[in-house]
Order: C-alpha cells, then structure tokens, then sequence
C-alpha cells in the first residue's frame, strides 16, 4: 500500500490550482486554519500538513451544483425542478 501524500500548505495551495483550477493562496488557507473552514489538516511537528483527498473533499464541498440562471439559489434547484 502506497503511503499517503501530504503537501504543506504552498503545496497544497499550488495542489488545487493545478487539480481544480482554483486560486487559494497559502496565506488564505493558513488564516481558515485559524478561524475555521478550511480543509482538514495534520501536523508534523509545528508544520501544518495537507491530505490530497482531503484537500479534494473540502473543494468538492464547496462547489455548487451546476446552475442555469442566477435564481437558482439552493443545491439541486434545477434538478428538482425537472423531476
């Protein structure tokens, strides 16, 4: 079984532009570890460590479903709608 891979957090800030093609700077997921919000991380010693699934999670969680007009505010309006 193949360790997992953990990226600090530049690293993991590079990780979801180039897998998602989101911009979230080290400096912002440094300041959602502090108030909350962010991916779940570990820590090796006093470095904050990253999980690729996790950081996948936390950006698949935070996308909305795919909308057709501003109007659809809830996840799954369009669906629902067609149902």
């Amino acid at each position: 079984m193949e360790p997992l891979r953990r990226l600090r957090r530049s690293e993991a800030s590079e990780y979801i532009r180039n897998t998602w093609g989101l911009s979230y700077k080290a400096n912002t997921l440094a300041k959602l570890a502090t108030i909350g919000g962010g991916p779940p991380y570990e820590l090796f010693g006093r470095w904050p460590v990253y999980r690729e699934a996790e950081l996948d999670k936390w950006v698949e969680d935070r996308l909305s479903d795919l909308k057709t007009s501003t109007s659809d505010k809830k996840r799954g309006t369009f669906a629902q709608a067609n149902d």
